[in-house]
């Protein structure tokens, strides 16, 4: 392996290089954080938090669900999962019971009253969009790179990993 040649970079650059509104990460930061907060109010009447509205969509979509499949579909890990489970079974939208098949697996079901929250969260979507202001094909290009962006940051970290197991 040769070894990393340190590139000297101009003070003007290194400033540059580092203002926080030039950072991708920062930018999507702060939207992340706009999108929860902007929805936080359309899911307050359904009783949801938008992790719990997240489940509820990989549920709505498909119903009953493994833990580690819900998981998975919403990119959240079983110790922030379980607790968000234990409290959407509290409100009645949801059942859990250990797989008859495999006791290690817990099987996630929507109830009736799961069910019937879906009939209230299906303006959610479109009441979100409306209060966006940006036109739809501006939205479905930035979902597209947004999308492209998951997969190759994704992918290197697949890379990374198969690197360093060779190492």
């Amino acid at each position: 392996m040769s070894p990393e040649k340190k590139t000297v970079h101009s003070e003007e650059t290194i400033r540059e290089a580092l203002r926080l509104d030039r950072q991708l990460c920062f930018a999507l930061y702060r939207a992340s954080g706009q999108m929860t907060r902007a929805y936080r109010d359309l899911l307050e009447p359904l009783g949801l938090t938008y992790p719990q509205y997240l489940v509820m969509m990989a549920l709505w979509e498909r119903s009953p669900r493994t833990v580690n499949d819900i998981g998975e579909a919403v990119d959240l890990d079983s110790g922030t999962l379980t607790p968000l489970l234990k409290r959407l079974e509290s409100s009645g939208f949801v059942s859990r019971r250990r797989d008859k098949e495999d006791a290690r697996r817990v099987m996630i079901k929507l109830t009736a009253a799961g069910d019937r929250l879906r009939q209230q969260a299906v303006n959610v979507p479109l009441t979100f969009l409306g209060r966006l202001n940006t036109p739809i094909p501006e939205l479905i290009t930035l979902l597209r790179g947004v999308k492209q962006l998951t997969q190759n940051m994704q992918a290197e970290e697949g890379d990374d990993a198969s690197s360093s197991d060779s190492d």
